[in-house]
């Protein structure tokens, strides 16, 4: 099954929209603490709307705890940044694809990002005008484009 983690979420209203992609696409959700918010925060039930019950979600107290209990293998883990010199529409990405990505201001910590820098894979934009997109806007397409074909 794919995953998609959350590493230090800031907006509960993005990550219960990315909730609710992940039970709509069959999806796993992973949180990575901290959180800037709690798990019962209004907002982010509201953006879950009633399918947050459905979401399938882990959690980890850290990143280190998240890599040593899931071990994932080369090729298994895409980290998603603006600044990625891959696009991700060229990774042939396998079934149980670990899609991870940053907080909504810092993105990925620079940690996370040094150790796995041949994972790193960005969505294409078009104009200058723009930095990056909204996560959850991320996320979802990111996750259509691994389960293209696969439906």
């Amino acid at each position: 099954m794919t995953s998609i983690v959350l590493v230090h979420p800031e907006i509960p209203h993005n990550t219960g929209a990315i909730g609710r992609t992940c039970v709509a696409l069959d999806l796993e959700l992973v949180l990575i603490r901290p959180y800037a918010f709690t798990l019962s925060d209004r907002q982010l039930k509201r953006a879950g709307l009633d399918y947050w019950q459905h979401v399938r979600l882990s959690e980890y107290a850290d990143w280190e705890t998240f890599i040593a209990e899931r071990a994932p293998r080369e090729g298994q883990m895409f980290l998603y940044e603006d600044d990625a010199p891959v696009s991700f529409y060229e990774p042939d990405y396998p079934d149980d694809a670990i899609l991870v990505f940053g907080s909504e201001t810092k993105g990925l910590p620079r940690a996370i990002r040094d150790a796995h820098r041949e994972c790193e894979v960005s969505l294409p934009m078009r104009s200058s005008h723009i930095r990056s997109l909204n996560l959850a806007n991320t996320v979802t397409a990111a996750a259509y484009q691994v389960l293209r074909g696969k439906f």
